[in-house]
Parts: C-alpha cells; sequence; structure tokens
C-alpha cells in the first residue's frame, strides 16, 4: 500500500479486514515502526480519529507529531498561482513538502466547505499533499470519504459473524449542516461484502452516483428496517441540491420502536452523535458504537504496517 485514500488503494480490501482483527488479538507483536515517525495534521477537529490513530502508531513503535493546522500553524493558501497578498501566509505545497521531511507516513485530516460540489470534490486539499509530500499520505477524513472509518466499520460488521447481513445506511436528523464522506465512504467499502445494501433517506438526499451504484434506495424509513441486521445511522447535507439542508417532514430521529422492526438489528454509528437527534438513548445505550469506536485503532494500525512494510 503506498497510501491510503480510498478503498481502492487497498489491493485486498478483505484480507486487510482480517489482518486488522488479528493484530486486535496481538497489538504489540510487530515493532516495525520503531524510530519511524508519523505526523497527524488536522485542518479539523477530531477525537477517535486523534486518539485512535495515535494509539495504533504507538502500538507499532513509532514516535507521533501532532499539528492542529488552525491553532498552530500558519494560515494556508490551497490553491495554485494564488496571489498571497492576503491572510493566508503559507502555501500548502511549502508546507506539505517541509512537514514531509520530518515524518515517515503523514496522515491529513480535512472538511468540506459544504459550498461549492466541483470544489470539494476536487479533493483540492488531500490532492495536493499527495502532490507535494515526499512520504505516503493516509487521509484522516477529506471532503468526500472517510476511509479509516470505513474500515473500522468492516472490522465491526466482520466480529458480528452474520453471513450476508441487510445493512441499513440511514440517513437521520442533525441541527448542523454535515458532509456526506462518511455515507460516501461507508457505501464504498460495504460494497465490496457480500451485505445487502440499502440507503435509507428521505428523497431530496441521494449521494453521489458513484457511491450509490448497486444500492438499493428507500425513501421509506420504516420499510428499509423490516428485518434489517444492521442500521448505520448518519446524517448529511443533499449533495444534488448541494450543502443545503432539505425540508423532511417525517420523524427520521432513531427509536427503539423503529429498531424493533429489524431482525435484532445492531445499531452503529460513527459518532460523535447527537443523542436524542439523530438517536434516543435507548437505541445508542444497546448498541456497538463503542467496539466501532475501538476498531478505530485496529484499522489505523492494519493501514501503517502495510504501508511500513511496504517502506522496507
Amino acid at each position: 500500500m503506498q497510501q491510503f485514500l480510498s478503498v481502492s488503494d487497498s489491493e485486498d480490501p478483505g484480507s486487510l479486514v482480517k489482518k486488522a482483527l488479528a493484530l486486535k488479538k496481538d497489538p504489540f507483536g510487530n515493532q516495525i515502526g520503531k524510530n519511524k515517525t508519523l505526523g497527524l495534521v488536522f485542518f479539523n477537529p477530531s477525537l477517535r480519529t486523534r486518539m485512535s490513530t495515535q494509539k495504533a502508531a504507538m502500538n507499532l513503535g513509532m514516535n507521533v507529531m501532532v499539528m492542529n493546522i488552525d491553532k498552530d500553524g500558519w494560515k494556508i493558501e490551497t490553491h495554485d498561482g494564488a496571489i498571497m497578498d492576503g491572510d493566508n501566509q503559507e502555501h500548502i505545497k511549502d508546507a506539505a513538502r517541509v512537514m514531509s521531511q520530518y515524518v515517515d507516513v503523514l496522515g491529513v485530516r480535512t472538511f468540506p466547505a459544504l459550498k461549492s460540489r466541483e470544489e470539494d470534490y476536487s479533493e483540492n486539499v488531500i490532492n495536493q499533499f499527495v502532490k507535494h509530500s515526499e512520504v505516503p499520505i493516509i487521509s484522516l477524513e477529506s471532503a468526500t470519504r472517510h476511509p479509516l472509518q470505513s474500515l473500522a466499520d468492516l472490522i465491526t460488521i466482520e466480529e458480528l459473524g452474520i453471513k450476508k447481513p441487510k445493512v441499513v445506511l440511514s440517513w437521520a436528523p442533525h441541527p448542523r449542516i454535515l458532509p456526506q464522506a462518511v455515507s460516501n465512504s461507508f457505501l464504498e467499502w460495504i460494497k465490496i461484502t457480500d451485505a445487502e445494501v440499502t440507503l435509507a433517506c428521505p428523497e431530496g438526499y441521494e449521494l453521489d452516483d458513484q457511491f450509490i451504484d448497486g444500492v438499493t434506495i428507500c425513501h421509506d424509513q420504516d420499510k428499509a428496517f423490516e428485518g434489517a441486521d444492521i442500521i448505520y445511522a448518519k446524517n448529511w447535507s443533499s449533495y444534488h441540491h448541494y450543502g443545503q439542508r432539505l425540508e423532511v417532514k417525517q420523524d427520521w430521529t432513531i427509536t427503539s420502536d423503529k429498531m424493533a422492526l429489524t431482525n435484532n438489528g445492531k445499531f452503529m454509528h460513527c459518532l460523535p452523535i447527537r443523542r436524542n437527534v439523530v438517536a434516543t438513548d435507548e437505541v445508542i445505550d444497546h448498541s456497538i458504537v463503542y467496539q466501532q469506536a475501538k476498531n478505530r485503532e485496529f484499522s489505523a494500525q492494519v493501514v501503517l504496517l502495510e504501508i511500513l512494510e511496504r517502506m522496507k
């Protein structure tokens, strides 16, 4: 593995899941990262991604350096050819090249602005790091994908041991306008398994065609939940009416009554979650979200291991 931006960067995602499960049983058995340094660059806040990736690196014997661009660094200009006579003091091509001289692997987290679909889906920020960095890049979430989260999701689902599970990715309400990255990425990864996949969302919240190709779309949440083994909840803003919050008349909050329609289904969410907005307390407290969060450590560790093995 030369970099990790999406499912396509793994030659065999299924074997990656199995390798991660093996690491979970013996996380400290391979110290391949000794005398290597991981740099983590955050343009946006993080809890699970920051802590799990740091822990994963330390499990492998790596040193870790963390930088919060919005607090610790100069303001970054991200567009080529810009005349830098405003607030942005450093160009991303300079920052990426310099950072990569201090580390062996570089993780980058950035969010979309949700103003221009063309701009966000061009993945300008993370692609600039790929272009100008001298070391492998790992996406800690980008404008359109969150591959470490999705790999952890597949690890969690594999642990359930359900053959050909019925999986529903359900839109849920949220007070803020959120990106499509987690939802896009989850669909991209779950489609490589033998799961039966349904996207449940209000009309107007369908995702980009590249992610929903081959996925059943259902605008009736109750119907989608019937007989499901896994309910994965997430909010996202409209893709086709880009970045907008469309009017939704039905109540899409996930409740115990809705979960009762499932096949004793397990509730998943990437966290953080707005309790009693996205899902009720009872649903969350009887969910597998903490198991899912723990597996973020091993999704990061297996990716780092694959990259370090290639560097030997």
